[in-house]
C-alpha cells in the first residue's frame, strides 16, 4: 500500500502530468529465462527483439542457455552468470531505467529462502502535504476505520487464492500481496497472479523491480514471527515459490505512477505470469492451489456495491507481515483527479504490505469475483483505496492471457 495524506479541500490540480488516454496497455512485456530444466518453455527472440524463455537441458539436468539468447540479453545489459552471482543488485540509473518492454527476471534458485521472505519489508514511503491536492471528481466522506480481522489458519481453507509477492528494489527486499486469478486462455490451468502496478514497476521515476516471485498461502499455518525464525521452506511456502516469467502493468502507471501519493493510482494494477521455481509436478498454479478467482471488469458502479472484502498481508506497524488479514466494508468513492476513473474506498486498518491484495465482491454475474486491488491509503491507516477495473485493466489481463494461450 502506498501511503498518502488525504486532503479535505477540493481544488483544481496544479501541474498535472499529461494523462495517456485509456486503451490496451501493452507495455510491460517480460523477457525471462528460467535457469532450471523444468521451469522454462522453448522460445526465441521475436521480431521486436523481445527475448522469450529458451534453453536446452545439459547433462547435469540444468538449463544450458543458448549463446544467441545470452547475446541478446547482453544487448540489454544482462549477463546471466554475473546476474545470478549478484549483478542484479546494481541499481545504477542506466541499468534500472529500462524501456517498458525490457522486464528481465531470470530465476535464481533458492534466492527466496524463508529468512529472506520473512525479512522483506513493505514498500511504503513518507509523503508530503500535496499528495491529494486535486479532487474535482466525486469523493464520498472518509469512511470510518474497520479493524482488520485475522484470517483463520490454515489460510488455504478460507483464502486459497491469496499469497505474497516478493521482489527486490533499490531500497532492499520488498513484499506485496496478490491473488491467483483465472486465465481465459487456459481454463482450469491458470498461471496468472493479480497485484498492484507498484509491486512490479516503480512508475515514472524508476523501472522494473527484480527477482519477482509469488508464494501462495504464505505461512499457511499462521505461525508467529517468532515461530517462523527457524521455519522450513515447506512451512512458509507450502505450495512452492513461483517466479514471474512475464509481467504487465498499465502504460498509465509507468508514465504517471509514483512511490507515494495518488499519482497513477486509478491504473495501479498488474498481472504476472508465473512458473514454478523448481519445476513442480507439471501442474499449473491454479491446479496446485485448487482455485482461481474470476476478474470482473464490469462490476457495478461504486454506490451499487453492497460489500467488498479486501485481503492481504499487512507488514507495517502494528502488523509484521507474517499473517493474513481481511476487511469487509461497503465501498465509497475516491476521486484523485476528475480525468481519471473514480476509485473504490473502504474503511480498513491494514497497512503497507497489503498492497496488491485482492478485493472480492459479488460480480456482475452474481458470483464472487476480483473487482479491485489495494493501491493507496493514508499515512495513519484507517482506509484503503483501489482502482475500479475497466477497459485498461482488461487490456493488461487479456494481453498476458493471450501471450500464453495454449501453453
Amino acid at each position: 500500500m502506498r501511503s498518502i495524506r488525504p486532503s479535505s479541500t477540493v481544488r483544481p490540480r496544479r501541474g498535472a502530468r499529461r494523462r495517456i488516454p485509456p486503451g490496451p496497455a501493452a507495455l510491460a512485456l517480460a523477457a525471462a529465462l528460467a535457469l532450471t530444466a523444468t521451469a522454462c518453455d522453448p522460445g526465441d527472440a521475436d521480431a521486436e527483439g523481445q527475448v522469450a524463455a529458451s534453453g536446452s537441458a545439459a547433462e547435469d539436468g540444468k538449463i544450458k542457455i543458448p549463446d544467441d539468447i545470452k547475446d541478446k540479453l547482453k544487448e540489454h545489459g544482462i549477463d546471466i552468470d554475473k546476474w545470478k552471482s549478484g549483478a542484479w543488485r546494481n541499481w545504477d540509473k542506466d541499468d534500472w531505467l529500462r524501456e517498458a518492454d525490457e522486464y528481465i527476471n531470470p530465476i535464481i534458485e533458492d534466492l527466496w529462502d524463508p529468512d529472506r521472505m520473512r525479512d522483506a519489508e513493505d514498500p511504503d514511503k513518507s509523503v508530503d502535504d500535496n499528495d491529494l491536492s486535486g479532487d474535482q471528481g466525486v469523493t464520498d466522506p472518509t469512511p470510518e476505520p474497520v479493524d482488520a480481522q485475522a484470517v483463520p489458519a490454515p489460510y488455504h481453507a478460507d483464502a486459497p487464492t491469496a499469497g505474497k509477492v516478493f521482489f527486490d528494489s533499490p531500497e532492499g527486499t520488498m513484499v506485496c500481496s496478490a491473488t491467483v486469478v483465472e486465465d481465459p486462455a487456459n481454463p482450469g490451468k491458470s498461471n496468472l497472479v493479480w497485484t498492484a502496478g507498484h509491486c512490479v514497476h516503480a512508475g515514472k521515476k524508476g523501472g522494473w523491480y527484480r527477482n519477482i516471485a509469488f508464494v501462495p498461502s504464505y505461512n499457511d499455518a499462521g505461525e508467529s514471527a517468532e515461530e517462523l525464525q527457524n521455519a522450513s521452506e515447506q512451512e512458509v511456502a507450502p505450495y512452492g515459490v513461483w517466479w514471474g516469467d512475464w509481467a504487465q502493468t498499465s502504460d498509465q502507471w509507468i508514465e504517471q505512477g509514483g512511490a507515494t501519493g495518488g499519482d497513477g493510482a486509478s491504473y495501479d494494477f498488474a498481472v504476472i505470469h508465473v512458473t514454478p521455481e523448481k519445476g513442480g509436478d507439471g501442474k499449473s498454479l491454479e491446479e496446485t492451489v485448487g482455485s482461481a478467482l474470476p476478474v470482473d471488469f464490469d462490476a457495478p458502479a461504486v454506490p451499487k456495491v453492497d460489500s467488498v472484502t479486501a485481503i492481504g498481508y499487512p507488514a507495517a506497524a502494528p502488523f509484521d507481515g507474517q499473517l493474513l488479514y481481511r476487511c469487509q466494508d461497503k465501498p465509497g468513492r475516491l476521486s484523485i483527479t476528475a480525468s481519471d476513473p473514480t476509485m473504490y474506498r473502504i474503511g480498513c486498518t491494514m497497512t503497507g504490505g497489503s498492497s496488491g491484495g485482492g478485493w472480492v465482491a459479488t460480480g456482475s454475474d452474481g458470483k464472487p469475483a476480483l473487482v479491485s486491488n489495494t493501491s493507496i491509503g493514508p499515512v495513519t491507516a484507517g482506509w484503503l483505496a483501489g482502482p475500479r477495473l475497466g477497459e485498461v485493466a482488461k487490456g493488461v489481463y487479456d494481453a498476458v492471457s493471450e501471450k500464453f494461450a495454449g501453453q
